[in-house]
């Protein structure tokens, strides 16, 4: 019997009333015992809540219902417990923390490639393939012929394209991240930079996981996630429980 359903979403738009909405969704979120957490910021939202199914969807619903967010690209998971202690609602400089307020990925991002198509476009040997999640995510799992920056933070990774990118010889970049927001943000700055041909692994490695069968995987190992659980896998998806 399906205890609780998590739900991941984000998405990069212009949010003037994070406070309102900060207000409304915490009451909403505490009437229905939903837990996890939920940032706010003038560029979007990002959030991981969870919660009994009924109650969750009506969280769920209440954005949907709102015009900016009736688009959401909500990637849903299932676990016998619930994976956070208390529900938290933020207001932040940044959905994700790249230490570059002023981008704009509503506007300005790299190219989403699906899942399927994602084969195709890792095999082209002129694309350098880039893993944009921390040193700890990656040794859990990874694309093989990806790039470890060896980041121990998001915001690293400007220092990480500093020293290792270069606009003349790097004329295709394709990156991936767990859910998708880190590329997002990261493709954004590389376009800024100059960089003219980036991709990313629409929906992240969760989005892959979940549509591409294991035996034509391309993915080796689990994938981190953020909260008790750990990581998901990918020939089950099913959700492993933090030891200790």
């Amino acid at each position: 019997m399906l205890q609780y359903r998590v739900a991941a979403f984000y998405k990069f738009i212009e949010l003037a009333d994070a406070q309102s909405l900060q207000i409304q969704l915490q009451k909403l979120c505490e009437e229905h015992n939903v837990r996890g957490t939920i940032l706010l910021a003038s560029e979007g939202i990002n959030s991981t809540i969870a919660a009994k199914p009924d109650d969750l969807q009506i969280v769920i619903s209440h954005l949907l219902d709102d015009a900016r967010f009736s688009d959401l690209d909500i990637k849903y998971s299932n676990a016998d417990t619930i994976p956070f202690r208390k529900i938290k609602i933020l207001i932040k400089k940044e959905i994700v923390t790249l230490g570059m307020p002023h981008l704009k990925p509503h506007e300005k991002t790299g190219t989403p490639v699906s899942p399927h198509e994602w084969h195709h476009l890792i095999a082209d040997p002129e694309v350098l393939v880039i893993d944009t999640r921390n040193d700890y995510e990656v040794a859990l799992g990874a694309f093989k012929k990806a790039i470890n920056p060896q980041t121990e933070k998001f915001s690293d990774f400007i220092d990480f394209a500093h020293k290792t990118l270069d606009v003349t010889k790097h004329k295709k970049i394709a990156m991936y991240c767990t859910g998708g927001i880190r590329c997002e943000k990261a493709s954004s700055y590389l376009l800024e930079s100059g960089f003219e041909n980036v991709y990313q692994l629409q929906g992240g490695i969760l989005k892959y996981l979940a549509e591409v069968n294991s035996d034509e995987s391309l993915w080796e190992g689990d994938c981190f996630i953020f909260d008790t659980r750990v990581s998901v896998n990918q020939e089950t998806l099913e959700l492993k429980e933090k030891k200790g």
